[in-house]
Order: C-alpha cells, then structure tokens, then sequence
C-alpha cells in the first residue's frame, strides 16, 4: 500500500463542486479488481465475468426503477458498468 503514488495525484474540484462519491468508487474498483484477479487466477472465465457484469447492469436498471431513481444517475452507472465490460471485452479477444 506504501507503492501507491497518492501524494502524487493533485487533488481537484469538479465544476461545480460535485464529486463522485468516495466510498462507491473505492467499492467500484475494488470490486472490478476482483474480477479481473478472478480470471487471472482461472476461478472465473472472462465470458462469465461478462455475465456477472450483464447480471448487474440488469440489478442496477430493476433497483433505479423500483426506488425512482432518476434516469439520468441510473445511466451514470450504467455507463461506469459498461467501460468495466469493455475491459473484459478485450481480454477475451
């Protein structure tokens, strides 16, 4: 953890001051780190990384519905779930 270059990295405002919240993008990219390892170590093949992406694309768009989330958050998230798809698209190229 001592590797990990945070001094280096400025700290900036968004327009705004809107920021992404800190503790979703920690569980965001903790959670695709461990999907990624999963393939790595051959627990889980890169299509049934694609699926779980999929599954919870699915989740994601039943849960904003169901809780009136507005369309506009729900494809926000979406759209952080489709790059993470993307990823594993290349790998299984």
């Amino acid at each position: 953890m001592n590797d990990v270059p945070f001094k280096s990295m400025p700290i900036t405002s968004l327009a705004g001051g809107l920021e992404p919240d800190a503790h979703g993008q920690a569980a965001l990219l903790l959670a695709e780190s461990i999907l990624h390892a999963l393939v790595e170590t051959k627990v889980l093949s890169v299509d049934g990384a694609l699926s779980v992406i999929q599954t919870t694309c699915e989740v994601k768009v039943e849960v904003a519905e169901r809780i009136g989330e507005s369309n506009g958050r729900m494809q926000e998230s979406l759209e952080l779930l489709r790059a993470i798809f993307a990823s594993f698209e290349v790998d299984k190229q």
